[in-house]
């Protein structure tokens, strides 16, 4: 795909802050974050998979962001702020109150999880003035709601790290991980699509093109072969078709983005 048509990494608009969330959510959320959208931004940008789900507030709404298989798309409002919680892994089927599997790939109103409760929390967000306490209120909220929600399960940690962590050939490491969890394939299958809305395949194939990502921002220099070697892939060709297909662009614009 030409330069001129290749879609803009959403971590290329703006500035984007992360930071912990409050104390009373660290059982739940990863992390806190706000974007703000430059008043000359315009068209989509492109937000690629990485296995999580956010609950976001953008524009006066508030919704929640499920798993992704390719990149989202999303338009940005000119000089926007937007607001964004991630969950820890395994978690946002239990604030949901139903399957992630429900919500793969799509950007969902809360109020369809938590009807009116839900615009009552876009409302509050919506009449503080800075991003700074915007996020507060947010959290606010979501901790008041945190001790009637169950925590999240112990392997699903135990599985998103131990994918993210291990290069080694997709058949291989799901055997190692069904033999430390001490369950068959179809068990792992079940608890996969119930903890990350899709199986463990494809959450692996998701954690190794994040893992080529983090590979890439420190080390491009190296370049695409030894880099896709690294991350797990058979090969560099391997490594194109994957970035192809999750993001809509070429490797070496991908590249190119991360790093400049």
């Amino acid at each position: 795909m030409p330069r001129d048509h290749a879609p803009i990494l959403a971590s290329r608009v703006g500035r984007y802050v992360e930071a912990p969330p409050i104390r009373r959510l660290l059982s739940h959320f990863q992390c806190v974050w706000i974007s703000l959208v430059p008043l000359d931004h315009s068209g989509p940008v492109a937000v690629v998979p990485d296995g999580c789900v956010d609950l976001l507030w953008r524009d006066g709404r508030f919704t929640v962001v499920g798993p992704d298989v390719t990149a989202a798309t999303p338009e940005l409002v000119p000089g926007s702020i937007v607001l964004g919680i991630r969950f820890m892994p395994g978690a946002a089927a239990k604030w949901l109150g139903q399957p992630l599997t429900e919500i793969i790939g799509r950007e969902v109103p809360m109020a369809e999880f938590w009807g009116s409760a839900a615009d009552r929390i876009a409302d509050r967000i919506s009449a503080t003035s800075s991003a700074r306490d915007k996020l507060r209120v947010l959290q606010e909220l979501l901790a008041a709601e945190a001790p009637r929600v169950e925590h999240p399960r112990q392997e699903a940690t135990m599985i998103f790290e131990f994918l993210r962590a291990d290069a080694s050939a997709e058949e291989r490491k799901i055997k190692a991980l069904r033999e430390r969890l001490g369950v068959s394939e179809r068990t792992l299958r079940r608890q996969c699509d119930e903890l990350f809305g899709y199986g463990p395949k494809t959450l692996d194939r998701i954690l190794r093109f994040q893992r080529f990502q983090a590979l890439a921002r420190t080390h491009a220099e190296k370049g695409l072969a030894p880099l896709a070697f690294r991350a797990g892939y058979a090969d560099q060709a391997h490594l194109t078709r994957e970035i192809q297909s999750l993001c809509g662009m070429t490797a070496g614009e991908f590249v190119r983005q991360l790093t400049t």
